[in-house]
């Protein structure tokens, strides 16, 4: 019986490696691998210690804002708001720090200015029944402007010793931006797959009208990720600012892009309905590691968002292939 049993299971084995969808779903974690092999091979420092922690911090803000991006799209929307949500947020933190609030009050406003504008777009949304595209693409501008105005277009730096150690400490390679972002991520699983919440928003990607006339509020749940969304941009905000040493009033565009860039490597289906946390999170690491690997060869930085637009366009193609 094992004689059989073996080759059977080895003939399955290589039918599913012959499958497309197979390559698919796992084209994120595969692309990673790939990267990290290659990157080491043509430099050998790209897998030392320092780089690698280097690569860690700086994908810990992607990760949250793909994270909240993952809700978003899970019910079949969209947010092109979440880099101007996080400007705003990092604004405002600094405007609260230095007129005397304190660290713990100047977190709270940052991430009480996010969920606001998150969930302003989930309201006009959802009460408004207005396409998620045009709404959020209204907010991108809004909040820059916003920020830009408080700020009266002009950084402030902030000096703080527990935000220079928040940037700075960790636990071996790993930093404490890094073990937020995966603390973030954890929570984000066990609330999407393990809550009475998370079936609901796969439920309402997956058909709008079926989640109603289940008794679900559609309605409720798409104000709900938005708002999830513009609090994670709000955090953000914070290890943005941690990490910088300053509130920085303009907006940055790429953060908007790899946040959705990451979800479509992560296989979430951008018609709502299909999602993970894991993928993303991996779709983070993997445009980190690409752009970090890049500069290492010493590629001109106008090459890099060619590498990433096609990466994202790969991805895309396979996720038709997703069963």
């Amino acid at each position: 019986m094992a004689t059989a049993t073996i080759p059977a299971r080895s003939t399955a084995w290589t039918s599913r490696l012959k499958d497309v969808s197979f390559w698919a779903e796992w084209a994120a974690a595969v692309g990673l691998v790939l990267l990290v092999v290659v990157f080491q091979i043509l430099n050998p420092t790209f897998l030392s210690s320092g780089n690698i922690s280097s690569m860690l911090v700086a994908a810990a803000i992607l990760v949250i804002l793909a994270v909240g991006q993952t809700f978003v799209v899970a019910t079949g929307g969209i947010d092109l708001s979440v880099a101007s949500m996080m400007t705003l947020g990092a604004v405002t933190f600094g405007q609260a720090y230095t007129n005397g609030w304190g660290l713990a009050w100047s977190c709270v406003a940052a991430v009480a200015a996010g969920t606001a504008a998150g969930l302003i777009n989930g309201l006009v949304i959802a009460k408004g029944k207005i396409t998620d595209f045009i709404v959020t693409l209204g907010m991108l501008s809004a909040a820059s402007g916003a920020a830009l105005i408080f700020a009266d277009g002009k950084p402030v730096t902030i000096i703080d010793t527990f935000l220079l150690k928040l940037s700075t400490g960790g636990i071996g390679i790993f930093g404490w931006t890094v073990i937020i972002a995966a603390v973030v991520a954890v929570i984000a699983h066990g609330f999407l797959f393990h809550t009475r919440f998370g079936t609901h928003v796969l439920a309402t990607g997956g058909s709008a009208e079926a989640a109603n006339a289940t008794g679900i509020s559609t309605a409720r749940i798409k104000i709900a990720v938005y708002a999830v969304s513009g609090l994670l941009a709000g955090m953000a905000a914070i290890l943005l600012v941690a990490r910088v040493g300053a509130a920085e009033p303009a907006s940055n565009t790429s953060f908007l892009l790899n946040s959705v860039a990451a979800v479509v490597l992560g296989g979430v289906s951008l018609l709502g309905g299909r999602a993970t946390i894991a993928g993303p999170v991996i779709g983070a690491l993997l445009l980190t590691a690409l752009t970090n690997g890049l500069t290492l060869l010493g590629v001109s930085q106008f090459y890099q968002p060619l590498a990433v637009g096609f990466v994202v366009v790969l991805a895309a193609l396979l996720t038709r292939f997703q069963r």
